[in-house]
């Protein structure tokens, strides 16, 4: 597998970093996961513009979903289009808001789309292995394991320390998770995870390498982040950044 970073800020854009879009690869097959707000742009940057074989969506908070919308226009009114509906795999309100966001009254996009209602469980897309499960997010929320050829990447979405989190992450080659938080402060409860809880469910699933995203830099540190993360788990870790590209 391939993992390339298309966006990573937390919570909106950052000044170098669109929102949370991650593309994933193998057998000439891209699943998008997540497809946050500014990450068009680098989809075309890194990717290409139709790219993406299939999306899925970890849940329908803007910074996770919202330039789904805007590519309605890429694939309804492209000149050699309109194309044929793309698989996505998101919570059941994900047609609802992605219409909504696009904005015309009465509008569907389910010309664009075709829609799988997320639930815990296993499945395929293309050649990945697929397992989604609840994480501890205010909205319903998945992290995801994706499995192919033996090799394992976790990604946590968005979500506060869960034991469903460190299932999905146990022995993973890649554990891609979040870290807005700063560890010290009294943050929101339920909501996110700090560097250094990022670090403890690292060291709790045993996974090989820690891949730190979702960083709100307007408000965090990313320095301390780094530290909090590194006393707690012992393995490489780094932060990520749009256009980095891992092989798994």
């Amino acid at each position: 597998m391939r993992l390339t970073v298309l966006g990573c800020a937390g919570s909106f854009p950052g000044p170098e970093s669109p929102c949370s879009a991650y593309l994933v690869e193998a057998e000439d097959f891209r699943l998008l996961v997540d497809f946050g707000s500014g990450s068009l742009s680098t989809l075309q940057r890194y990717a290409g513009l139709h790219a993406p074989d299939a999306i899925l969506l970890t849940h329908l908070h803007c910074d996770h979903i919202l330039d789904a919308a805007t590519y309605v226009v890429v694939r309804r009114y492209a000149p050699d289009g309109p194309y044929p509906p793309l698989p996505v795999y998101a919570p059941a309100g994900a047609p609802d808001r992605l219409a909504a966001a696009y904005g015309q009254e009465d509008s569907t996009v389910e010309d664009v789309y075709q829609f799988y209602a997320l639930q815990p469980g296993t499945f395929p897309i293309g050649p990945f292995s697929v397992t989604v499960d609840r994480v501890l997010h205010p909205v319903e929320t998945y992290g995801v394991r994706l499995e192919h050829g033996g090799r394992v990447l976790c990604y946590s979405s968005d979500t506060a320390p869960c034991e469903s989190l460190l299932r999905l992450a146990q022995n993973a080659d890649v554990f891609l998770c979040e870290a807005s938080y700063l560890d010290g402060v009294d943050n929101p409860p339920d909501l996110h995870l700090t560097g250094g809880e990022a670090g403890e469910a690292a060291s709790k699933a045993n996974v090989g390498r820690l891949l730190l995203t979702h960083l709100v830099p307007a408000w965090g540190s990313e320095a301390h982040t780094v530290a909090a993360a590194s006393a707690a788990y012992a393995g490489p870790l780094e932060v990520v950044r749009p256009g980095a590209s891992y092989e798994i």
